[in-house]
């Protein structure tokens, strides 16, 4: 692939919300899984994991278990009811529309272990970056093979509602969730921020600028 070609691909990604009804096949599935694990990680530990949802009884309890969470995180912030139910009912319609479901984790056992506080946290964001690389690889893989694909990050305010949802491992800690299938629709126009100096600072031998 040219570097016009990959940058295409990056550019053109978008996040799909809506899907098609058509069923993803297990080889396409592993295909996304074993882009996402050619990811850079911290000491080569990979510590990420992924759990695959096709049955819609499960996306059903999936998504009824997050939104009673919402609900009552919502409702403990006094927010309009009517507001809040549109806000369950979005989230549950959304992840049980999905053909696929793929819960990104987070485990740390393989990690390194430090005593203090300070290097601790900062092994744990060293882990974090990498799953979260890791998924982006899915993503684009997504694209890649003509899926729709969105990352949604609601599992970080639930994770254990998402863990004893789907009975995961004590180790999983669920960092988002990603729908995907066939898009129904081209997604939403997006736009990035084009103005570079405004987000990248230049130290080199010339200025600093």
């Amino acid at each position: 692939m040219t570097p016009d070609k990959l940058f295409d691909l990056m550019r053109k990604r978008r996040s799909i919300r809506r899907y098609r009804p058509d069923p993803i096949s297990h080889e396409t599935i592993k295909r996304l899984l074993e882009a996402a694990v050619w990811a850079p990680s911290a000491h080569n530990r990979q510590p990420w994991r992924f759990a695959v949802i096709t049955a819609s009884d499960v996306k059903k309890r999936l998504a009824t278990a997050m939104g009673d969470r919402l609900r009552a995180d919502r409702t403990h912030d006094s927010d309009p009811s009517d507001a809040v139910e549109r806000d369950v009912q979005r989230s549950y319609n959304r992840i049980t529309n999905a053909p696929v479901l793929i819960v990104v984790c987070l485990s740390l056992i393989d990690m390194d272990q430090y005593s203090d506080s300070r290097r601790a946290a900062a092994e744990r964001i060293m882990a974090i970056q990498s799953v979260s690389m890791a998924s982006q690889d899915l993503l684009l893989m997504a694209h890649a093979l003509g899926l729709g694909a969105c990352w949604m990050c609601a599992p970080l305010f639930c994770a254990d509602t998402v863990r004893e949802a789907l009975s995961l491992p004590e180790d999983w800690e669920a960092q988002a969730l990603i729908t995907l299938g066939l898009p129904a629709d081209e997604g939403k126009p997006r736009q990035r921020e084009m103005h570079l100096h405004k987000s990248i600072f230049f130290l080199d031998d010339n200025e600093q600028r």
